[in-house]
């Protein structure tokens, strides 16, 4: 019986939530010879490889930090992952492998509920491979943003360039840097978090810890806190979509 196989691409991804939960769906479904495997590489370029070699792979996730330079391997892009310039889920075609995000998709679907009609501007933490999708995502819903990243430049501030008034404008606060993942859970973004309150929304793509220290310091303000997991179950289920259509 023929297996067919899907995995995520990243690097140092043991600790990867895609694994456990693509086993668990597959067996719910009764898919015995369907598989999900981590292909942990250490330079993008390790794909090709695996790519000549296992033609039994049907479909890939993407994580940090190869949701850029993964498009450069890749025959086409959606027109969202274009838009995006990210990509995190691979569907293979009879004409090679198509790139699309499906952050977005997670990420919007995620947040929605928590919005309430005050939170018109946001800061969004970092600015690599996932802060793209959520900027689009935000850009779409009519929500200003401005990328907070330790190199200030066109729409970005530094950290400490968050002010006061910066918070009071900005009623959104997205975490897409990695600080505060286990086991590095006292870690959080440099902030002014007293001058937090009830009016903010803290998102944090983060999901292991469960409430990250980001997450802990808005809460204790009386901010709404919301973690990943929401997120990365969405897309891994628009992912799947996306697979069993090529």
């Amino acid at each position: 019986m023929k297996r067919i196989r899907f995995g995520l691409v990243g690097k140092d991804i043991s600790y990867s939530f895609s694994r456990g939960y693509f086993t668990k769906k597959f067996s719910d479904l009764g898919l015995d010879t369907y598989s999900y495997e981590n292909f942990d590489f250490q330079a993008i370029e390790e794909i090709t490889d695996v790519l000549k070699n296992n033609t039994d792979i049907k479909g890939m996730n993407v994580t940090i930090p190869y949701k850029q330079e993964v498009m450069p391997f890749l025959s086409e892009l959606d027109p969202e992952a274009e838009k995006i310039g990210a990509v995190n889920t691979i569907q293979f075609t009879e004409n090679g492998l198509k790139g699309f995000n499906t952050d977005a998709y997670g990420f919007k679907n995620a947040m929605a509920p928590f919005l309430k009609p005050h939170h018109k501007k946001a800061l969004i933490l970092g600015t690599g491979g996932a802060s793209k999708a959520v900027a689009y995502v935000l850009g779409e819903m009519g929500i200003s943003y401005i990328f907070v990243s330790r190199s200030p430049g066109d729409n970005k501030i530094s950290y400490d360039q968050v002010t006061e008034n910066v918070l009071k404008e900005h009623t959104i606060l997205v975490n897409c840097t990695p600080l505060g993942t286990h086991p590095n859970i006292e870690e959080r973004p440099t902030l002014p978090y007293e001058f937090l309150n009830d009016k903010h929304f803290l998102f944090d793509l983060i999901y292991n810890p469960e409430k990250s220290a980001f997450l802990t310091a808005g809460e204790a303000k009386g901010a709404q806190i919301s973690n990943g997991l929401r997120m990365l179950e969405l897309q891994a289920d628009r992912s799947w979509q996306i697979w069993q259509e090529s």
